[in-house]
């Protein structure tokens, strides 16, 4: 973890014999993940679900991934925080195939939709609906046809939209991202 990159808590409720609510677990995320190394942004896998509605046991179970997946579970949720470092002239230049191999490298290779032109090479989409809070610093939120800047408090709500993460603020951005698994309607546009 480097100097940038605070701590935080998950804590993890449970019941115990009595059924009585207990905590189950404090402390930090035990996985997390640098994408595309030294620069790139830290993904700490808080949680997930694995189905809709969800279950709940008195004693809700570890989670099992130990690789990056960037979806949901189909039917179910996903909670991570994303540490984005300010962004690098490396990442600006990337070029298609460089922009899918990172996405291999979070299990999802057909999320990447980076061309020849697209607004920034490390656009992307998934079928999800996702909820974005910026916890912490500024990132410009980049699609198709618009960008802004996000802050600190803000929330973003993506709708299946192609994006991309660009921070030029010079500090780091923490932002909390809950997924939800998702399915396009018929009347989308396929171009």
């Amino acid at each position: 973890m480097n100097s940038q990159q605070k701590t935080f808590r998950r804590i993890v409720t449970g019941h115990d014999k009595d059924g009585k609510a207990i905590i189950v677990s404090d402390a930090p995320p035990t996985i997390s993940h640098l994408v595309g190394g030294p620069g790139g942004p830290t993904f700490f896998e808080v949680w997930h679900t694995l189905e809709t509605p969800a279950l709940i046991h008195p004693q809700p179970d570890e989670n099992d991934e130990k690789s990056l997946v960037l979806s949901p579970p189909k039917n179910g949720t996903r909670i991570r925080v994303i540490d984005f470092p300010p962004e690098s002239e490396e990442i600006r230049k990337l070029s298609g195939a460089d922009a899918s191999d990172k996405f291999k490298s979070m299990g999802q290779e057909t999320a990447s939709t980076a061309h020849e032109g697209a607004p920034h090479p490390l656009m992307h989409r998934t079928e999800t609906l996702d909820y974005g809070i910026v916890l912490e610093g500024e990132i410009t939120m980049i699609l198709d046809r618009a960008e802004t800047v996000i802050k600190a408090g803000d929330i973003v709500i993506q709708t299946g939209t192609n994006h991309a993460w660009s921070n030029r603020s010079g500090k780091n951005c923490r932002i909390a991202f809950i997924l939800i698994d998702g399915q396009f309607t018929g009347d989308f546009y396929n171009h």
